[in-house]
């Protein structure tokens, strides 16, 4: 099998109104880089860190079918090979879940389509030969077809709107595509279907990275909302149920981004404090709200 990405469709999908939107969100955010300040960097580190944990989350839980918690995710991602108290099998689906992020993370600089297939064995995702094949064959077209468009100047590395919106569809047409090739072993449970697919989810974040598009993350449900949308699509097509589905939680999640990358503790607390004087002072005119001043009572000056 082999994959074409369809321009006239990709220009359709990055005029709907959900990705223009998504669009302007990702152009706000790419638009603070290069970070200078060092309070910059280091939120933008901590998001990275919070963004694997809650990924890494998401995969647990879909490969054990249980609830995997924060505290599992921030544990395992620190460095623990078990947590007292908690199921071994949530943990070891947490390091499986590390691991295969970490394989992953090389993709976006060397485009290696052997990294996507580790980070599957990883996950202990094994597709038939068939699909397996198209898989590798599809990522090769296109690693091909965006080296090309960015060659012709298709893929415009710029942040303006327009050319992020254009970058975000193509992504999200690969990832249509690829979720259509893995929807053969996917099987008929839930649960299977979504496992089938979390390798690509991989891939795609960082085929996103590798088109200057930041990376998003679905949780468990939205993974299993995802496949379902598109198996509900009828006429209207895969891949406009993808984009549909996608597109507001990548405006969500980059605008979350952007406000991390931004946060400022000392502006946090002055805000916070004032919020507290304004309350207190509501709080004290609303306790004496119902005494009435006595209009012969003779000023005093403080």
């Amino acid at each position: 099998m082999t994959i074409e990405l369809n321009r006239e469709a990709i220009a359709q999908v990055a005029a709907l109104p959900a990705v223009t939107e998504a669009a302007e969100a990702g152009s706000a955010l790419i638009g603070l880089w290069p970070l200078t300040e060092a309070m910059q960097m280091d939120n933008d580190a901590q998001y990275a860190e919070n963004l694997q944990v809650r990924l890494t989350r998401a995969f647990a839980r879909v490969l054990t079918g249980e609830d995997v918690t924060v505290p599992d995710a921030e544990f395992v991602y620190e460095g623990a090979d078990e947590i007292p108290g908690r199921p071994q099998n949530i943990v070891d689906a947490l390091l499986a879940a590390n691991d295969a992020y970490d394989t992953m993370a090389g993709y976006c600089t060397s485009g290696d389509a052997r990294l996507v297939f580790d980070a599957a064995a990883t996950l202990g995702v094994h597709w038939s030969d068939s699909v397996a094949h198209a898989v590798r064959a599809t990522i090769a077209d296109v690693e091909s077809q965006i080296e090309t468009d960015a060659v012709q100047g298709r893929l415009a590395a710029s942040g303006e709107p327009e050319d992020v919106a254009d970058r975000f569809a193509t992504a999200l047409a690969v990832c249509d595509a690829l979720l259509g090739v893995v929807a053969e072993d996917a099987g008929a449970g839930a649960r299977a279907r979504a496992t089938a697919v979390l390798p690509i989810l991989l891939y795609v974040n960082e085929l996103r990275e590798q088109c200057s598009i930041p990376r998003i993350c679905l949780t468990d449900r939205q993974i299993s909302g995802l496949l379902d949308a598109r198996a509900g699509s009828g006429d209207a097509g895969t891949l406009a149920a993808t984009a549909a589905y996608i597109a507001p939680l990548a405006r969500d999640e980059w605008t979350r981004h952007r406000d991390d990358v931004l946060w400022d503790p000392g502006e946090a607390k002055r805000r916070a404090k004032e919020e507290d004087e304004k309350r207190n002072k509501e709080a004290l005119a609303a306790k004496f709200a119902h005494i009435k001043d006595d209009p012969g009572k003779e000023a005093v000056e403080l």
